[in-house]
């Protein structure tokens, strides 16, 4: 006889679609008994749970799981992409609306980087968009200092090893020369520390803006610095392939025709 499965959802993905971690981080925040479920500290994440159990991070109550969220950022100059910076610095989470719901960022963008970055509600979602299995690929508009050359930046499409860490190829184009300033277009499907920065400087170019325009389908367009748009639900699951959302149908009470009285 088959051994049916637990009901419910593993308490690691549960406590990741609330917006508190990815799934491997809930995981460890388990291992550190820093979960209990129904008043219980637990050790493993080899539980399911169900929407009436009480599920406590820290000693406090984790947020309702909502159905997975996305949202384009346009990340402006001069602030981190962390929760907390130790050097007091501006974050990212103190420009973003009061009322928007817990998020994290996909990836990151360093202080004198801008552009395009992506936020959402789920630990799965960015779990899933920061591997590098995932390779969508990631589009900056690059000014550099120096007069580049197709020779010049052949290297970097080839790919290149910085002090024992391996880049892989780059798409590199040259856009135009602006005096001593030139516009490039580079493209990669995987955004090591300040890579583009390295890399430019390897081959004798300085960077001095870099603007990321896109992330796999997902464009910057027309946002200004400092605005939001979320992903509507039905692009956000048709790129990502998640399940449609559940529907409750409402019947409509039916319209009473009006009765005719005969005329005498």
């Amino acid at each position: 006889m088959d051994k049916k499965t637990p009901q419910g959802e593993r308490i690691a993905k549960v406590i990741a679609r609330a917006g508190h971690a990815s799934r491997r981080e809930a995981e460890r925040m388990i291992e550190a008994s820093r979960v209990s479920v129904n008043g219980k500290i637990i050790t493993s994440a080899a539980l399911n749970v169900s929407p009436s159990d009480r599920i406590l991070l820290d000693g406090e109550a984790i947020n309702t799981p909502d159905h997975e969220r996305l949202w384009l950022f346009h990340k402006p100059l001069g602030v981190v992409c962390t929760s907390k910076d130790e050097q007091g610095r501006k974050t990212i989470f103190d420009v973003l609306p009061p009322d928007l719901p817990r998020v994290m960022n996909i990836g990151r963008l360093d202080l004198n980087s801008e552009g395009l970055l992506l936020l959402t509600n789920d630990g799965e979602i960015k779990r899933k968009l920061e591997l590098p299995s995932t390779g969508w690929l990631r589009r900056y508009r690059v000014r550099v200092k120096g007069e580049p050359s197709e020779d010049l930046i052949a290297p970097l499409k080839k790919g290149i090893t910085l002090e024992g860490e391996s880049f892989r190829p780059m798409e590199v184009s040259i856009d135009r020369q602006q005096g001593a300033n030139a516009w490039l277009t580079v493209s990669l499907r995987e955004g090591k520390n300040r890579e583009i920065r390295r890399a430019m400087e390897h081959v004798g170019l300085s960077v001095n803006r870099l603007i990321r325009v896109s992330f796999g389908p997902f464009q910057l367009g027309k946002l200004k610095a400092g605005e939001l748009e979320e992903v509507r639900r039905k692009i956000l699951r048709d790129q990502l392939g998640l399940a449609p959302t559940a529907t409750i149908k409402v019947k409509r009470p039916q319209r009473k025709r009006p009765v005719r009285k005969p005329h005498l």
